[in-house]
């Protein structure tokens, strides 16, 4: 962050290159839609910059805060949908391109139910779930994003957990 405070394009093009694909796949589960997850990853890039010569160094890992950000603007996104009623989509899956034909559509399937799973949880579990299981940080990191104790994270995933398995269950029973 002092290198881009200090107008070092090596220190910006290092953060885009570490950072944006992973702020934009976290985005990608929150929003749903690929176009709006890229607007989000840029802001987020651009707030960085714009937060760099303000940057106190111990104050949050950068990592933390950047989710932090990206979290918020999601947010936003999704009240700004609500408010026009243009809600829905699918999450965005990398298929393995090594995996034969049967598998990939076992692995959409499950994927799918997973997917519709998360979606269905309250807001504050599911960005919880995110955070922790798709983006890796750790729970006091993820609590730290979402602005609660690493106990009140744990309790959310927790609650979050158990209603994805009963509704993954739910899932295949109805198919059978």
């Amino acid at each position: 962050m002092q290198g881009i405070a200090g107008g070092d394009s090596v220190a910006v093009r290092t953060l885009v290159d570490t950072a944006l694909s992973r702020i934009f796949r976290f985005s990608v589960r929150i929003l749903q839609d690929a176009a709006d997850a890229e607007e989000v990853a840029q802001e987020v890039m651009v707030r960085a910059c714009r937060q760099a010569p303000h940057w106190q160094k111990g104050e949050a890992r950068l990592d933390t805060w950047l989710h932090t950000v990206a979290l918020n603007l999601c947010r936003d996104k999704l009240r700004d949908r609500a408010r026009r009623a243009v809600l829905g989509g699918v999450l965005l899956d990398i298929e393995d391109p090594d995996a034969d034909p049967e598998s990939r559509l076992v692995e959409t399937e499950r994927s799918a139910r997973v997917a519709s799973a998360i979606r269905s949880l309250p807001e504050r579990q599911r960005d919880a779930i995110l955070l922790v299981h798709y983006q890796d940080l750790s729970g006091a990191q993820a609590a730290k994003a979402l602005g609660i104790s690493v106990e009140a994270l744990e309790s959310l995933l927790s609650r979050a957990r158990r209603r994805l398995r009963q509704d993954i269950m739910n899932q295949e029973s109805d198919d059978d």
